[in-house]
């Protein structure tokens, strides 16, 4: 017999689980470098950019268009990482709530 009372609850079990989820988004960081190090982004699983630093000597540096590169290069690098990691965090704490089927996107969740 159908019983929309557990239905609903289960339901907003789910939401209850996606927000905890997207919370858990921010705490997940990673650091990426371009340039043998000299510059450095910092992102988070909200695909925040939240820190970047780059080497005194290649502010020194005239070139002012391979520094511009070489900062987006590392902030792309640093994006494509945290959204693995972000992916997996996201399929870790909703593995009880949402089954494993193939296909499904969890990018779209993010």
């Amino acid at each position: 017999m159908f019983n929309l009372n557990n239905m609903m609850g289960k339901v907003k079990e789910m939401q209850e689980q996606m927000r905890l989820a997207q919370e858990n988004l921010t705490n997940i960081k990673t650091t990426s470098e371009a340039g043998a190090g000299m510059v450095k982004a910092t992102v988070n699983g909200k695909k925040q950019v939240i820190r970047v630093e780059i080497d005194p000597e290649i502010i020194k540096s005239d070139d002012r268009e391979m520094l511009q590169d070489l900062i987006v290069a590392a902030i792309n690098k640093a994006l494509d990482e945290v959204e693995i990691l972000a992916q997996e965090e996201l399929r870790r704490t909703t593995k009880e709530i949402l089954p494993d089927i193939p296909g499904l996107d969890l990018k779209n969740m993010l």
